[in-house]
């Protein structure tokens, strides 16, 4: 593999997981309104969602439900997985080129990525 075609790989890779959220978030965001269209939101009080939108299994779970927020969450995530897949088709296509200091740097990345994603607060 060269640097050209690891490149078109990695672009599409970054163009698909964006538009594939953007359709995910839209999605939900279209199903939101039509299930909540009577709902008054009170802007008083912040409702910080169930306990499912704060977990991965939880956030499949709705989105699989068809729940809007689930939808809208699942979208999200996916958004936030799209730089890490990236890192890790890097690695890849570098290993595949046997370019280990490459490989060793996108490692690096990828921990740090990994690392901030599992320990965020």
């Amino acid at each position: 593999m060269d640097d050209q075609r690891l490149e078109t790989i990695i672009g599409y890779l970054l163009r698909t997981g964006v538009l594939l959220a953007a359709v995910v978030v839209f999605a939900g965001g279209v199903l939101y309104l039509v299930q909540h269209r009577s709902r008054h939101v009170h802007y008083k009080t912040f409702s910080a969602g169930t306990e499912n939108l704060r977990t991965l299994p939880g956030i499949v779970k709705l989105a699989a439900d068809m729940d809007s927020e689930g939808l809208i969450q699942l979208g999200l995530v996916l958004l936030i997985a799209t730089p890490v897949a990236r890192v890790v088709m890097a690695v890849v296509g570098f290993q595949l080129e046997r370019d280990s200091m490459y490989v060793v740097v996108s490692l690096i990345v990828l921990g740090v990525l990994l690392y901030s994603l599992l320990h965020a607060t």
